[in-house]
């Protein structure tokens, strides 16, 4: 069935396409001094004055480590098929370093089988930016060293879940870990250090690879092990300008090459290399790194939301950088002060992101030529609005399900066109703490009461409910 159909003309996808919701640890967990649990960076960030949006921390967020078994019950009643979440490893490994917390692990063990007795597949990513405070104290990502405590840190759940667990990703978004980290600042730990992000983004390399034959070492051949990348869909604001396209092909190294290029292809890019040698001159690249890196992985995740748009700066221009990753003075893009950013045409959601289907295409099919024969999955995608409970109590957000028709209609016709695309996890389950925004942001497809926690499937978590079970997309005017 064509994807240019009607809306009201179903999309059907492949019968093994898997349909899932994603979460984090921070943002979901809450408990965070329980079980011998210690700071993690986002802890610390969160607990910092003016660093998030009211002041808001995670130390509740929406409590799932206490009502995991009422949220993974509501997953099957929205006939979701996966589930992925990440594994906080300050739980585990409080200081980051050294023998398992049971009680740490314990939870997650005990996550892992109420998924599998409601039949929802695990999906497990191992990090997903709380780095524990103490490897933070000791000089964090841009230090080598965090890079071989993340690989212990992965063996050690691998040896506890991966009997039961076959979907494995070791990072989520290294990218926000490395430049809105220690670029910007805008994420924890809040650094402003160009030279140390670009490390930062070497050693998270290293660590994948370290982390995935550490994996391997541990569990089953038949799991799967992938990580996600949030690759920016960089677009020339005018495609004929050689300028504008220098600027593109920049940030498009900046977000996307400077991580498939080692992890696919075992190579930097030289043309990031030379962009950023006034930064750094990448002598934290040693002998072996990138064999190491260039681990053969079983399938990669893609996180989408927005494209990018770019044109070479103007020097006179001293207005506010508008590419969509928080408010700073310092740029999360070393050395590409030449680059301006421009707001995508279209509807925009809360976060001021345009909504443009047709780079989820655009993304798909550029990993469908880089990676040809490797299996895709769409990890992350989703959209945040202004969702409020009406006088009976329901949440009604057709721009959310007007956003996710448009965009898992791109992901068939993307299909359709030739990718390997396996699965989709939509972001995200449930509201909850969008880092700096706090609790002003909601992406979720339950609405959270977060004074009483009650959960509401809002009209888009329904309708994905019955996309889940039929596999085609229903009508969005349906719900």
């Amino acid at each position: 069935m064509s994807d240019s159909a009607t809306p009201a003309t179903p999309v059907t996808f492949p019968p093994a396409f898997l349909w899932g919701a994603a979460t984090s640890a921070y943002q979901i967990e809450g408990a965070v001094r329980e079980d011998g649990r210690t700071p993690s960076i986002w802890d610390t960030f969160s607990h910092t004055p003016g660093k998030t949006a009211g002041g808001d921390t995670g130390d509740v967020a929406v409590d799932h480590y206490h009502r995991y078994r009422d949220d993974v019950a509501l997953m099957a009643d929205l006939n979701l098929q996966a589930y992925r979440f990440s594994v906080s490893w300050s739980r585990v490994q409080p200081t980051g370093r050294g023998p398992a917390v049971q009680r740490g692990l314990d939870f997650y063990r005990r996550l892992v089988d109420e998924l599998l007795e409601k039949g929802i597949k695990p999906a497990v990513t191992l990090y997903h930016w709380d780095l524990p405070q103490e490897l933070e104290d000791a000089g964090g990502w841009p230090e080598r060293d965090t890079a071989y405590r993340f690989a212990e840190y992965a063996q050690i759940v691998g040896e506890a879940l991966g009997d039961r667990v076959e979907t494995w990703m070791t990072l989520n978004e290294p990218w926000c870990a490395a430049f809105l980290g220690y670029a910007s600042g805008v994420h924890a730990p809040g650094r402003t250090e160009p030279a140390a992000a670009l490390k930062a983004a070497h050693h998270l390399n290293l660590a994948h690879g370290l982390g995935t034959k550490a994996l391997r070492t541990v569990m089953p051949a038949r799991n799967q092990i992938s990580l996600s990348l949030n690759t920016s869909v960089v677009r020339p604001l005018n495609p004929g300008s050689p300028a504008d396209l220098v600027a593109a092909r920049k940030i498009d190294d900046l977000s996307g090459g400077i991580f498939h290029g080692p992890i696919l292809h075992g190579a930097y890019p030289e043309t990031l290399l030379e962009a950023t040698s006034s930064v750094t001159d990448w002598s934290c690249i040693q002998d072996g790194d990138l064999d190491t890196i260039h681990q053969p992985i079983d399938a990669l995740g893609l996180n989408y939301y927005t494209p990018t748009l770019v044109s070479a700066a103007d020097p006179d221009d001293k207005g506010p950088r508008a590419d969509g990753h928080g408010a700073s003075e310092h740029s999360p893009w070393p050395a590409a002060d030449d680059v301006a950013f421009h707001q995508s045409p279209g509807d925009q959601t809360e976060m001021g992101w345009s909504v443009d289907p047709t780079g989820l295409h655009e993304l798909i099919m550029r990993y469908h030529r880089e990676a040809p024969g490797l299996p895709l999955y769409i990890t992350e995608n989703g959209a945040a609005y202004d969702d409020k409970p009406d006088a009976d109590g329901r949440v009604h957000d057709p721009e959310r399900v007007s956003y996710l028709h448009g965009h898992l209609s791109a992901v068939r016709r993307a299909i359709a066109d030739g990718a390997d695309v396996r699965g989709y996890f939509l972001w995200s389950l449930m509201d909850n703490f969008e880092w700096a925004y706090g609790y002003e942001k909601r992406f979720g497809a339950v609405y959270v009461d977060y004074a009483s926690q009650k959960r509401t499937p809002k009209s888009s978590a329904l309708w994905y409910a019955k996309a889940a079970k039929a596999g085609e997309l229903p009508d969005p005017e349906g719900v």
